[in-house]
């Protein structure tokens, strides 16, 4: 059930651009359950949904809580493109939730109860690096694999200066 650590110092093997989003939700008032139980239900859905079909592109997660209030996802992507392609597709519950909220929003329905938000980013080949020491695979290495940091370089400017066989 749980990973074994990897012994010594490791390395994510990701190669190319890699997309990570981060999207989580505020409890703005915590005797509104009705409203932020709700949304919470709903990002695990989702993340049950995409871990389900990983056609549609979702390589890993890590969920974490940054406060009693507040609680997020850090997502890997295989691409951009398959994120956006997430977002819109109307057979996915995304498409059905985000038309709940907008529903609500235009109706005056909202009352501040919940707050949502989200970030992307696209970090191409060459501006990011990983090390881990003792962990099982996490993170970025958790999404893309895991390797012995002599693959890649035993600093970081070693790693962030790497480039794939590819390239």
């Amino acid at each position: 059930m749980f990973a074994k650590p990897m012994p010594g110092y490791t390395t994510a093997a990701a190669e190319g651009d890699v997309t990570v989003l981060l999207i989580g939700m505020r409890v703005n008032h915590f005797w509104a359950v009705h409203h932020w139980g709700r949304v919470m239900l709903a990002m695990l859905r989702m993340l049950r949904e995409l871990e389900k079909d990983p056609g549609r592109g979702l390589l890993g997660r890590v969920l974490l809580t940054a406060s009693p209030r507040t609680y997020y996802v850090v997502q890997y992507w295989e691409s951009k493109d398959k994120l956006y392609a997430y977002a819109k597709a109307p057979d996915a519950f995304h498409h059905k939730a985000w038309g709940i909220v907008n529903r609500k929003l235009r109706a005056g329905k909202t009352r501040g109860h919940v707050g949502l938000w989200h970030e992307t980013y696209i970090a191409p080949e060459g501006s990011y690096e990983s090390i881990y020491f003792d962990m099982p695979p996490f993170g970025l290495a958790g999404a893309k694999g895991a390797l012995p940091v002599e693959r890649r370089g035993r600093t970081a400017a070693a790693r962030l200066a790497h480039r794939s066989e590819r390239a």
